[in-house]
């Protein structure tokens, strides 16, 4: 317990970053005199550098030992912390939200240690936890954000990821092993510079969208061109000796689907987090809000971030039982169904609190299979690379999510209000209900990856690598 309790805090330091600071964007705006194209950088900053780095940081823990790469991966994200937290300009912030970015390396790095080292009858349902952390860090975020910013400043939302950081890393050189299997490779450089110029344009075009305009040649011809990149980074990959992601494994039906799957939790899930505070905050003179300050706002999605905490390790049993893929599935029409109610009846703050338990509880779910469906798809070695490609998958996902609610929004506000309408509210949340809904009907179809795993420590022929069971029943 005491393993999994760290890899807890390790990951949960970097989630809570995702959405923390989604409360004080209009504060930030203001501050620094900019718009919301450019304090949208905040966000789209990190989330790009998650992208790039989560599975360079999973490919070096497979080459070089995963807990060693946790450690600095924690403190790299904690010295991120402290340059946005002493930030006094929005380049400075953003420039520390990029190296907070890398912390996206926790969570393969995290899976990999857990498959690693647990003993075989944990994996599921601790991998289940530790996946599930990042829509409840992305709830709680929210709720702490509020309140931080309600009592204090936006400062000491860095401080505290830098704190929560730094203790984990800490605690993880300390008690938790060193992984013992090993993949020999190269640092793939070129792959990684492709893959973030190829990533970054088309986010780029996403965030000026709102005031481009979507149909406009220079969002349509950036994102075309950002697409074409990461089409050669395919092929760039397919010819490189030791690749920053095995193509080839990527094409694996169950891997690929899982993948897709994947992109439309994350934009569903992301979403919900962008509408609601905004709807539940907004004045009740609008005839959809409810007036509520951040904290309250955050308030409202407790519940449904605790909820989570549950439906993780729910997700992990599941899939011992019935196969990974029934969970990813029940996970992404019960989300999709949940945003659906959202979007259909948000009459009080009630029924906003209900309808997001219910949803959040498909995010549990769907959370917790993603990366049990991949680990039993790919062989052992390559934990970490896999891993790492789903969770910038999800990364992206979560940029569109934002990026697209938002315009969504603002194409409907009011020059009276400067608010948008209630219909676009509503407009919004089915958007993204369709997306979880398409993510639990592609669920469906993927494939059985057809493959048992032994005993972890028979699998990777290191029993004598491995703690004792003395050492094992202390996690």
């Amino acid at each position: 317990m005491r393993s999994l309790l760290i890899l807890g805090i390790a990951a949960l330091s970097f989630a809570l970053a995702q959405t923390t600071l989604i409360p004080a964007l209009a504060q930030l705006a203001e501050e620094f005199n900019t718009d919301a194209s450019g304090i949208a950088w905040v966000l789209t900053g990190y989330l790009i550098s998650a992208a790039v780095f989560t599975p360079i940081f999973g490919r070096l823990g497979d080459m070089f030992g995963k807990r060693r790469l946790l450690v600095i991966a924690l403190f790299i994200f904690a010295a991120g912390s402290i340059v946005s937290a002493l930030g006094d300009s929005v380049t400075t912030i953003v420039a520390g939200r990029i190296l907070q970015g890398v912390g996206g390396g926790i969570f393969p790095l995290c899976f990999g240690i857990i498959r690693d080292e647990f003993p075989a009858e944990r994996i599921s349902a601790s991998i289940g936890l530790i996946s599930a952390t990042a829509g409840i860090g992305g709830g709680l975020g929210l709720v702490l954000g509020g309140l931080i910013l309600d009592n204090a400043s936006y400062h000491w939302i860095f401080w505290l990821g830098a704190a929560m950081a730094a203790i984990a890393a800490i605690a993880t050189i300390i008690f938790i092993h060193e992984s013992p299997t090993r993949t020999p490779a190269k640092v793939d450089v070129r792959g990684a510079i492709v893959l973030a110029v190829g990533l970054s344009i088309p986010m780029y075009a996403i965030s000026q969208a709102n005031n481009w305009g979507w149909t406009d040649p220079r969002t349509v011809g950036l994102c075309l061109a950002g697409l074409a990149i990461l089409t050669f980074w395919v092929w760039l990959e397919s010819r490189t000796e030791d690749p920053l992601a095995d193509v080839t494994l990527l094409s694996k039906p169950t891997v690929a689907m899982t993948n897709i799957a994947t992109l439309l939790i994350g934009f569903g899930m992301f979403g919900s987090f962008i509408l609601i505070p905004q709807l539940v905050e907004a004045p009740e003179a609008t005839g959809y809000g409810f007036g509520l300050t951040a904290t309250q706002a955050g308030l409202v999605m407790l519940p449904g971030a605790m909820t989570m905490l549950f439906a993780g390790p729910l997700s992990g049993l599941l899939g011992r039982r019935f196969g990974n893929k029934l969970p990813m599935a029940l996970g992404g029409l019960i989300s999709g169904i949940g945003l659906l109610g959202l979007g259909l009846d948000h009459e009080t703050t009630l029924h906003v609190i209900l309808w997001n338990v219910f949803g959040s509880i498909g995010i549990g779910l769907a959370f917790a299979a993603m990366p049990n469906l991949i680990m039993d798809a790919v062989p052992l070695e390559q934990t970490g690379e896999a891993t790492g490609i789903n969770a910038l998958i999800r990364s992206v996902g979560s940029s569109l999510g934002s990026q697209v609610t938002a315009s969504i929004l603002t194409g409907t506000v009011l020059a009276s209000t400067g608010l948008p309408t209630g219909d676009g509210f509503t407009t919004a949340f089915l958007a993204v209900a369709g997306m979880s809904i398409s993510a639990g009907l592609m669920a469906m179809l993927i494939p059985s990856s057809g493959k048992t795993h032994l005993p972890v420590s028979e699998e990777i022929g290191a029993a004598s690598v491995l703690p004792d069971p003395a050492q094992a029943a202390e996690k």
